[in-house]
């Protein structure tokens, strides 16, 4: 129990709101009329009553394979009000990964849109009996075909959910191959909830403008829960955040609080703020001033406040790690960022600050109640592997006790898998991925993704990937096409030759850039060209496990 005495579960969480704030407005789509906290309610006590129809039992396992939409919302919570599990499918999942989650966990019904029924249509299973489509709650497939949903229908059975009662499995789309079901209780998501509204409190006023995966524990946490404590709203997309869908969408709803990757902030910076400063020579040349450089920033961060609707006061960034270039930009320009970090494995957030206190390249301190500590740590960098504990940590992977092993320690503690180190003052800072550390010839410890922060700096690439082959350091650099031609403009007269000309010459300047800005164990022996973006997880980060045998 809390200090005020409301069990740590999505119902006990939900019904609080409802008493407090049932006028208030729960979730909608952009520019249309949100529904409250008492019609949402209403709804949600509709669709226990039609699952309890389609034979929906407490423990039973219930995906929802859709788009961000507000039905999603009210699907999660209907399956885990009941006490059922909720199995939420990253949209972004291949045929045959969402045919390898509905398998694995198990799952008897399942919610799915109209945009990602495709994906389900050569799927069978003797389990999955039920197939529901979201936007409507019109019945695809299943036994009981009288079965309706009725908006006006009360469910028959009382449900008692307790705190350590597993609300949901999530799998993670891991830089690493294997999908792991990740097993969450309410405890684990509600708690982690209220660790963040510690770090930043939300209310009524609040908006939240979602652009990640509701699948994804990030926006499930920190996008669906933590707005429900404060009654606040949440505002959906009909389409992918481009720029072009984005920019009206945070005119109209002025949001308040985002949540976002970096590869978001870091497009902004990139294609539209740094040209700015450098397209003219003299403008370049004042740019590298540190003080005008700042001055600059502080205009810049004003025009882009108002670009994000001028009433953020919380734009989060996690899931990645935020390139050092673009977040000094934020952090000069006054920009009301905040970086966290956590894992699926931990529901998700581990550490991390109010865009009052954030520090340059730091996550921040550990969130409240929860250890941190560098376990076996390296006498002279003091960078080891970040281990965690505490009561949002996940009960295990889903049907995998010699996996959950592995990563659980019987005290308590949670490999994390990720490198760090703390500072006199308790922040964290994150070195990288164990598993994707280089060892130097000479048994020195290199850090891809820092080489990779560097070559991404430099114009014209758009991503990289540094991978070791033979010993060596290879780059791979995803370059921006249209930038240029844009700049060479006579490689539409003699394309072939220039291009290439061009081309061997940029990589040949990429080389020794990098090479100038790191560590000499560090330097690069070759870059190559990526032609296509690389494949990427829910968070935007590359899956790296496909480009290792490169």
């Amino acid at each position: 129990m809390t200090e005020n005495n409301i069990k740590l579960t999505f119902p006990s969480l939900f019904g609080e709101t409802v008493r407090k704030f049932g006028d208030h407005n729960s979730y909608t789509f952009v520019g249309e009329k949100p529904r409250t906290y008492n019609e949402s309610a209403k709804e949600i006590r509709a669709l226990m009553a039609f699952l309890e129809k389609l034979g929906i039992e407490p423990g039973d396992k219930v995906a929802i394979l859709s788009n961000n939409i507000p039905n999603w919302s009210s699907a999660f919570f209907s399956v885990t009000f009941m006490g059922a599990v909720v199995v939420p499918v990253l949209p972004d999942f291949s045929p045959n990964e969402v045919s390898n989650v509905l398998t694995h966990s198990g799952a008897r019904a399942l919610f799915v849109s109209s945009s990602q029924i495709n994906k389900i249509e050569e799927f069978k299973s003797d389990e999955l009996e039920t197939r529901i489509l979201i936007e409507d709650y019109t019945i695809l497939s299943h036994g009981n075909k009288t079965a309706i949903y009725d908006p006006s229908a009360e469910p028959v059975k009382q449900y008692d959910v307790s705190e350590d009662d597993l609300a949901s499995i999530i799998y993670t789309s891991g830089t690493t191959g294997r999908s792991k079901g990740v097993m969450l209780t309410h405890k684990n998501i509600c708690l982690n909830a209220r660790k963040g509204e510690v770090i930043q409190p939300v209310n009524e006023n609040d908006r939240f403008l979602s652009v990640l995966p509701l699948s994804h524990t990030y926006e499930n946490t920190l996008g669906l829960i933590l707005p429900l404590l404060g009654g606040s709203c949440v505002y959906y997309l009909r389409k992918p955040p481009t720029p072009s869908v984005l920019i009206p969408a945070m005119a109209e709803v002025k949001p308040t609080i985002m949540l976002t990757v970096p590869l978001i902030m870091e497009k902004v910076y990139f294609n539209k703020i740094l040209p700015t400063f450098t397209e003219k020579k003299l403008l370049n040349l004042l740019y590298k001033i540190p003080f005008i450089r700042k001055k600059l920033h502080s205009i810049a961060g004003k025009k882009l406040y108002k670009t994000f609707g001028g009433n953020l006061k919380f734009f989060g960034i996690g899931g990645a790690k935020l390139n050092k270039t673009v977040e000094r930009f934020l952090l000069e320009a006054k920009f009301p960022y905040a970086i966290g970090y956590g894992l699926t494995e931990t529901s998700p957030l581990l550490a991390g600050a109010n865009p009052s206190k954030s520090v340059l390249d730091s996550t921040g301190p550990a969130i409240e109640g929860i250890e941190i500590k560098i376990n076996d740590p390296d006498p002279r960098s003091g960078e080891g592997e970040i281990w965690a504990r505490g009561a949002t940590i996940m009960k295990g992977y889903y049907k995998e006790p010699e996996l959950t092993s592995e990563v659980l320690t019987p005290d308590g503690w949670f490999k994390t898998g990720d490198l760090g180190l703390f500072d006199s003052k308790g922040n964290l800072y994150i070195k990288g991925r164990l598993k994707n550390m280089i060892l130097g010839s000479s048994g020195e410890n290199i850090y891809p993704e820092e080489i990779e922060s560097v070559i991404n700096n430099f114009r014209f690439v758009v991503e990289s990937l540094v991978i070791q082959q033979k010993g060596k350091l290879v780059a791979y650099v995803h370059l921006n096409m249209e930038e240029l031609e844009k700049k060479y403009q006579m490689l539409k007269d003699d394309v072939t030759r220039q291009y290439e000309q061009k081309k061997d010459e940029l990589l040949l300047e990429l080389q020794e850039y990098v090479n100038s800005r790191v560590s000499k164990f560090a330097q690069i022996n070759k870059v190559v060209i990526q032609p296509d973006p690389f494949q990427k997880t829910a968070t935007m980060k590359i899956k790296r496990y496909l480009y290792a045998q490169a």
